[in-house]
């Protein structure tokens, strides 16, 4: 084993790294969620004017291309976090759980898509989307004690239940939309700001 001893100032910059680690973990910044949030309102929105005004004979459309925005935004993401990782050495069980986390909403998230795309009515996939949005919203929530998120994902609940008494494919897009302004984009702006305040009295 080759330990090497370090130095009082390598020693004084682990600590301040735990030490921001620590702050970082008791609050969001809230962008991931008002990213996501905004391109999924927007897809859901833009379905559903495109249902009503008949904008393109494929009613996937604005879903395609925002699938398209989504493996950027994954690529993006994967090379930033490469790159932390190989500058942060302090790992905490938070970050572990989030990691965790999100490897098995998307796995849950691709094991629905794939379903719509097998034969299962998108009216009833969708609010079966918006259950797992619950589901992690709730997580998060819970985790860094945001009651906003843990409101918000009883909220994207009710929505969902709604969903499912919803024929009309259309309509489903407008309650996808709203469940998804209260779940993520609402809740997202607010640990935006009050992430900013904390960081200007920090």
């Amino acid at each position: 084993m080759d330990n090497k001893t370090m130095t009082g100032h390598e020693s004084l910059q682990l600590i301040q790294q735990m030490i921001d680690t620590a702050k970082q973990e008791q609050k969001d910044d809230g962008r991931g969620w008002i990213v996501w949030g905004w391109l999924i309102f927007l897809a859901s929105v833009f379905t559903f004017l495109n249902i009503v005004f008949s904008w393109s004979d494929t009613t996937f459309l604005f879903w395609n291309l925002f699938g398209l925005a989504t493996i950027v935004l994954f690529t993006y993401q994967a090379v930033q976090n490469f790159i932390i990782k190989k500058n942060v050495r302090v790992k905490t069980y938070t970050q572990e759980l989030f990691n965790k986390l999100n490897v098995g909403f998307f796995i849950s998230l691709m094991l629905i898509i794939i379903s719509i795309n097998l034969g299962v009515p998108p009216t009833k996939g969708f609010a079966l989307l918006l259950g797992l949005y619950g589901f992690w919203i709730l997580i998060y929530g819970a985790v860094l004690n945001f009651k906003p998120s843990i409101i918000g994902a009883y909220i994207t609940w009710g929505f969902a239940f709604a969903s499912l008494f919803v024929l009309d494919f259309k309509w489903t897009m407008l309650l996808h939309a709203a469940a998804v302004l209260c779940g993520y984009i609402i809740p997202g702006h607010m640990a935006n700001v009050e992430f900013n305040k904390i960081n200007k009295r920090g």
